[in-house]
């Protein structure tokens, strides 16, 4: 994958998460606007991390893509979590919410590449 690839599917997962996770949001009811601005940034951070370790470890080893999509999808659930449970206002289980918005926005990502 060249440089312009990798940062054109940088930028269509980071775009699409962003979607997805802020309509999860949006769609169990919550309108805090400091909770929504906190799932944009924590995703800005988590996500271009995990795609970029998930492409470099895809094309530099042999390993099978599940035993590196779960490790690096754990680590945006915790991280995000983490962050959830510090600073967000309106997340009464802040982990349960990363858990359920990334397995939300992983599926519709799946989904999607399959009518690519």
């Amino acid at each position: 994958m060249d440089d312009a690839a990798l940062l054109s599917a940088l930028a269509i997962s980071l775009g699409l998460t962003v979607l997805f996770e802020t309509g999860f949001f949006l769609i169990l009811g919550k309108r805090n606007k400091k909770d929504l601005l906190l799932v944009v940034l924590v995703n800005t951070l988590t996500n271009p991390i995990v795609v970029l370790l998930y492409w470099i470890a895809y094309f530099r080893t042999n390993w099978n893509t599940i035993l590196i999509i779960l490790p690096l999808e754990l680590f945006a659930v915790l991280t995000e979590g983490y962050i959830y449970k510090k600073y967000a206002e309106s997340f009464k289980r802040p982990f349960l919410f990363s858990l359920a918005a990334n397995v939300f926005s992983f599926s519709l990502g799946i989904t999607i590449q399959q009518f690519l």
